[in-house]
């Protein structure tokens, strides 16, 4: 291992221009070795110095990337997760592993032996490491809920900041992303709940919603779940608020007091986080490092990872167990 992680990406879209690239020329034990995408002129509009590669077998084969984080759409992840894990090298893949339980138990079997790990920025962001210590600590009392809005707007003309022009919105094809809402932002809420409570989702349900855009996706889903310690769960999230709304809130509820965090559920840094008590209903704000966002701190502990100075704590199997339970309540969902 070089004192530097090499990593390389794959995929050169919103999420990886905006916030994954970025991320990782900040971090002092990363470099940028390579990027990849099938557009040769996409990648090398973001390279800069780092090698350009348009497959993953271009990508990998000179042997200096140490780790790949990929951001394709979606039913692309298990393919090129796949590949990256024959060439022996650790991969970070965002959210969702696959479109299909088959296709996701195919790359955890892929990965089988090898560092490997799915991209959920939210576990990440400080406010959410604190509302974990918090539950820890005991600092709620029993917790017996938890509540998370999660929305924006997308209408089937969107394109993200940076896009080439004719760059098409993929997040409302259901083949390309699996799904709408429901498979793009509820992901989130899955499995932030166990990381918040150590406490897992084993019971879920959602309904689906085709409301405002005239996409064959579903704009908007409400999920209701039950923890294996019997904690309920609850979660809207959309394609359909409008982004000057509130619609990015998380409310963890005890029996001592509630947290609530508010603008925390996204890409950025910030936000705000309450503790209010359930005797008085006194409110407090919790302090947390509020200039680190979720995407940087992700990439700095998987990049540690890699290095061998700390361990991933998100086994691949988990990821498969809870993808399988959103993918079950989704197909239930379609069946009504």
């Amino acid at each position: 291992m070089t004192a530097r992680v090499r990593w390389g990406v794959v995929g050169c879209g919103w999420v990886t221009r905006e916030h994954a690239v970025p991320a990782l020329r900040s971090l002092p034990g990363a470099s940028l070795a390579a990027v990849c995408d099938r557009d040769r002129g996409r990648a090398a509009a973001l390279a800069g110095p780092a090698r350009v590669a348009t497959d993953v077998d271009g990508l990998l084969a000179p042997g200096d990337v140490d780790a790949v984080y990929v951001a394709t759409p979606h039913d692309d992840h298990a393919a090129t997760v796949t590949a990256v894990a024959a060439h022996g090298v650790a991969v970070l893949c965002e959210k969702p592993m696959a479109t299909s339980h088959t296709d996701a138990r195919a790359v955890v079997t892929a990965c089988r032996g090898r560092l490997a790990g799915t991209a959920f920025d939210q576990r990440f962001h400080p406010a959410h490491r604190r509302i974990a210590e918090i539950v820890a600590e005991g600092g709620l009392g029993t917790v017996t809920a938890v509540r998370i809005v999660y929305g924006c707007w997308l209408p089937p003309e969107w394109s993200p900041p940076g896009a080439a022009p004719g760059e098409v919105n993929w997040r409302a094809d259901p083949v390309r992303a699996g799904g709408g809402a429901s498979a793009d932002l509820a992901p989130h809420g899955v499995d932030l709940v166990g990381v918040l409570l150590d406490d897992d989702l084993v019971a879920l349900e959602i309904m689906r919603q085709h409301r405002v855009h005239p996409y064959p996706v579903d704009d908007g889903s409400v999920l209701v779940g039950r923890t294996g310690r019997s904690v309920l769960f609850s979660g809207h999230v959309s394609f359909n608020t409008g982004d000057a709304l509130p619609r990015r809130s998380l409310h963890v509820v005890g029996t001592a007091a509630q947290l609530v965090a508010e603008d925390t559920m996204g890409q950025t840094a910030g936000g705000t986080l309450t503790r209010i008590d359930a005797r008085t209903g006194a409110r407090s704000g919790i302090d947390f490092d509020t200039a680190t966002d979720p995407f940087t701190a992700q990439l700095a502990a998987y990049t540690a990872a890699v290095a061998g100075t700390a361990p991933w704590p998100f086994p691949l199997d988990r990821d498969l167990r809870l993808h399988r339970l959103l993918d079950d309540a989704m197909t239930r969902s379609a069946d009504r």
